[in-house]
């Protein structure tokens, strides 16, 4: 029978996401892709030191320690050249993870492979190849490579953060915010305090979290926190969305404005999701983070900045 990733969670992820390549990108990004893929070459024997988004993928594939059937498949999906794809596996190899498949386009979009990965997740440090993912349904956040790295503080568990409006939940919300101000907000999701809200980017990846979550027995948990700018009252409609969802998240933040990164330093995620700018570099300097480009507020920062020529990396 020919092979399936049906019933697992699919996570694609560029190689700058998962192994610290910023000293290789910047021959990348001179346009000197020759002397890139000959640096790599001449690194083929030395693992790349662990990326952003390594602890994240380090240990969700820990789900799959239980035999028979793996419940996580792990895909590098690049724009590397398939001579430093060597470079990749290798490192992948020497921490023990076990990542079989990878797809490397040579400085090309790779995006568009997601479709037939059935991609649950997708983390790159390119920002035109992440909202052409979202804008395809796949959820999808840019990696902030000079994030700080994640806490060794939980080996047990996998541990998720995530915004809500614009993120698990759609813009709706925020739509308000941005046309009429805060008491606006307030009223709106007041009113309609036990309306759900519709399913944001995120959703279908909260979704296979909860039955990866149900069917593990390897020793390793998921812990996932909510981490948002709404206060109360505005708390209930978000809390009563996930209830209608049937999602069970562990911890919630209601911060009224606070900055997020000292909150998220206490719970230490592997990975922080959030569809503000602002909120990603203030985070950063904290936890691994990841920029979610979707929403009313990233189309009018896309609107208003008028558009720079385009530089590849090796994402």
């Amino acid at each position: 029978m020919p092979a399936t990733l049906d019933h697992q969670l699919v996570v694609a992820i560029s190689s700058r996401a998962l192994f610290d390549f910023e000293e290789e990108n910047q021959l990348f990004e001179a346009r000197d892709d020759r002397a890139y893929m000959q640096l790599q070459l001449e690194r083929v024997e030395l693992p790349a030191k662990p990326g952003v988004a390594f602890s994240l993928v380090n240990k969700l594939l820990s789900f799959n320690r239980v035999p028979p059937s793996p419940s996580v498949e792990v895909v590098i999906l690049s724009r590397n050249d398939p001579v430093s794809g060597m470079r990749v596996f290798r490192s992948a190899r020497h921490y023990g993870m076990p990542i079989q498949r990878g797809v490397f386009t040579r400085g090309e979009s790779p995006w568009r492979y997601l479709r037939p990965l059935n991609a649950h997740l997708f983390l790159s440090t390119n920002e035109a190849d992440v909202r052409s993912a979202l804008g395809a349904g796949v959820p999808a956040a840019r990696v902030f490579p000079h994030s700080a790295r994640a806490s060794d503080a939980h080996p047990n568990e996998v541990r998720i953060a995530f915004d809500g409006d614009a993120v698990l939940f759609s813009d709706e919300a925020e739509q308000v915010f941005q046309r009429a101000g805060l008491d606006a907000f307030q009223a709106h999701e007041v009113d309609r305090a036990g309306i759900p809200l519709a399913a944001g980017p995120f959703k279908p990846l909260l979704d296979a979290l909860k039955l990866l979550q149900e069917k593990a027995s390897s020793g390793m948990r998921i812990r996932t926190a909510l981490v948002t700018a709404r206060s109360a009252p505005a708390h209930e409609r978000a809390i009563r969305t996930l209830m209608e969802w049937d999602i069970e998240i562990d911890e919630a933040m209601f911060l009224g404005g606070l900055p997020k990164g000292a909150f998220l330093r206490e719970f230490e995620p592997d990975f922080f999701f959030d569809d503000q700018t602002g909120h990603i570099e203030n985070a950063s300097a904290h936890v691994p983070s990841g920029h979610v480009a979707s929403g009313v507020t990233n189309l009018k920062a896309m609107l208003a900045v008028p558009p720079l020529p385009t530089v590849p990396d090796t994402a």
